[in-house]
């Protein structure tokens, strides 16, 4: 055999035994495609494909992507989009304390408006990491009779191609005729006729660009983001300013029996908002996610709610939980305040007397209703985040319905009276 052709024989021997080495080395020369096999077939899973599969990093920047909704069986459930057809949305993080965990919660915006799992239609929800806390404040928020609470269902995710658990997508809060269904203020208005009505606010902890800032009492300052509008004019950053330092002087008025602060606050939604707040033993109720919300009517007030983030503490209830201790120390806005006022006290009375013991007794089938079927879902989710497998369904919805009965009756027996 001529030398010239033995090399090539020998080149071609080699280039095929590294084709094979490469072959056979492929997993570790390549990622693995992530699984998406661990869903637990019990519930809808959303796929979410981020555009070239970038990851979700920011809080501010929307990335754009497609998704879709396979119902897995749901009954009653709408298939959206398809895999060969996926939906467009876009998707960024969002949250304080919870973007910092391991399992994140997003933000999503779908391209048009669109009814989902039964829900009103929209563009705008959270995709939140489940909590028996949400499932009953938010069904709380509805059986108290609040002007409007967030719905949320429970989905599966899969995003980019890796199954990232158990998700309530929930309503967002935001100025829409199936949400806030107030008048939506214009960014940059300037007529002062407009510029009194139409807001969506909330007294916050975390300081913001969107926000402004006024001295509560000695002790501490009042935070209060604005979120609807969201670009001020001068105009409509004084009146906002000015309104909340008048509303605020006249809720710490040293005259308890004066009128002056049910001028600018709705007195009934707040007691709504209270009860509700000390039925789940919420220590963040008056100072973070606390929504303020003013229509653009005749004599409007700033109505209290909707009710966002809520948590339940499983502890014995011995105060009125803005005076109880908590790991972190906030200071609760306005509440030790407004509980001294009688109209105050004889509206907690009255809202109390309308809800309890006709409908708050309610929340407790609808806890083992909407938390026991989650069971499966809750297991994988727990395998996926190396979270403690002992928390089943049945373990959270137990201790959950404990301790609200504990809340209910101690509030039972301690209405506030304006000697609190």
């Amino acid at each position: 055999m001529p030398i010239n052709m033995f090399h090539r024989l020998f080149s071609c021997l080699i280039f095929a035994l590294i084709l094979t080495s490469c072959d056979e080395n492929k997993e570790a020369i390549e990622p693995p495609t992530p699984n998406s096999a661990d869903v637990s077939g019990t519930l809808p899973v959303m796929y979410i494909d981020t555009e070239s599969r970038k990851p979700v990093v920011s809080k501010d920047v929307y990335l754009n992507a497609t998704y879709r909704l396979d119902p897995m069986g749901a009954e009653g459930v709408e298939a959206l989009g398809s895999e060969l057809e996926p939906l467009p949305l876009q998707i960024r993080g969002r949250g304080h304390s919870s973007w910092r965990g391991e399992k994140k919660p997003y933000k999503i915006k779908l391209g048009e408006k669109t009814a989902i799992m039964g829900m009103p239609k929209n563009k705008h929800w959270a995709l939140l990491k489940p909590s028996e806390n949400t499932v009953a404040g938010l069904q709380l928020g509805k059986l108290m009779g609040m002007a409007w609470s967030p719905s949320f269902r429970p989905v599966e995710v899969v995003l980019n191609g890796d199954y990232i658990g158990l998700y309530f997508l929930t309503e967002t809060i935001r100025i829409d005729k199936n949400r806030v269904n107030i008048h939506e203020q214009k960014d940059k208005e300037t007529n002062p006729d407009l510029i009194k009505g139409g807001w969506l606010v909330e007294v916050d902890n975390y300081i913001d660009d969107c926000q402004i800032t006024i001295r509560e009492n000695e002790k501490w300052n009042l935070r209060l983001r604005y979120h609807s509008p969201e670009d001020l004019s001068a105009a409509q950053l004084q009146w906002l300013t000015d309104e909340f330092k008048a509303a605020n002087a006249a809720i710490y008025s040293t005259d308890k029996t004066s009128k002056e602060w049910e001028k600018y606050i709705d007195v009934e939604s707040m007691a709504r908002f209270f009860i509700l707040q000390e039925v789940m033993d919420n220590p963040d109720g008056f100072h973070g996610s606390f929504y303020l919300h003013k229509d653009l009517t005749e004599n409007a007030k700033w109505v209290a709610g909707p009710i966002w983030d809520l948590v339940c503490y499983n502890r014995e209830k011995s105060d009125y939980t803005f005076k109880m201790k908590v790991h972190y120390a906030f200071a609760p806005h306005w509440i030790g305040e407004i509980i001294q006022y009688e109209s105050f006290c004889k509206a907690v009375k009255d809202v109390w007397e309308e809800v309890y013991p006709n409908r708050l007794p309610e929340i407790f089938d609808y806890i083992d209703k909407q938390i026991l079927p989650l069971g499966d879902a809750w297991k994988c989710d727990c395998d996926r985040w190396k979270e403690d497998p002992t928390q089943s369904a049945q373990v959270r919805a137990d201790r959950l319905k404990n301790a609200l009965k504990r809340n209910i009756d101690w509030f039972d027996k301690h209405i506030p009276t304006n000697s609190h």
